[in-house]
């Protein structure tokens, strides 16, 4: 993620969380670059997604992902995911984990397309609006089976989202 993509991440993060990072913690994690990963979906030159892991040593968590909700329901979300996963793997990553909103199925549902699968609740996480988090875990990303289920999953994705 470039620092002019900024903008556009912001529009998109107000719209999706209802406690939104602020820039400086954007550009604070961008700055890290051995252990994150930041990246920005655009059509045009419209950001319309975008998404952040960070890795200590065995172990990933997504941070944030978030695509612009004109955008929904078009393997956006999906390409970044697959993308954060391989850069999880390439910093060394054996697991990956992340929280989700317990009432986002089709986010939980994409995420289980990818091998999470929940392990834990963190009560009121996302307390501006009373709710859950569910935790949820995927195990074994640098093996030879799971690099099959990423090849898998991009070959859904549509011409232009593909690399």
């Amino acid at each position: 993620m470039r620092r002019r993509h900024l903008r556009g991440v912001m529009a998109i993060e107000r719209q999706v969380y209802p406690r939104p990072w602020s820039p400086n913690l954007f550009l604070s994690e961008m700055a890290e670059t051995r252990n994150r990963c930041y990246l920005v979906a655009r059509i045009d030159r419209d950001t319309v997604g975008y998404g952040g892991l960070i890795c200590y040593g065995e172990e990933a968590h997504v941070t944030n992902i978030a695509v612009g909700p004109e955008h929904h329901r078009q393997k956006i979300g999906t390409r970044i995911l697959h993308d954060l996963m391989q850069g999880a793997i390439e910093m060394g990553a054996h697991a990956v984990s992340l929280e989700v909103r317990v009432s986002n199925s089709g986010a939980q549902h994409l995420y289980e397309k990818f091998g999470f699968r929940p392990v834990g609740v963190r009560k009121n996480y996302y307390q501006e609006i009373n709710e859950d988090a569910l935790v949820m875990w995927v195990d074994d990303v640098h093996r030879a089976d799971y690099a099959k289920r990423l090849r898998r999953l991009m070959e859904q994705i549509p011409e232009g989202i593909r690399p």
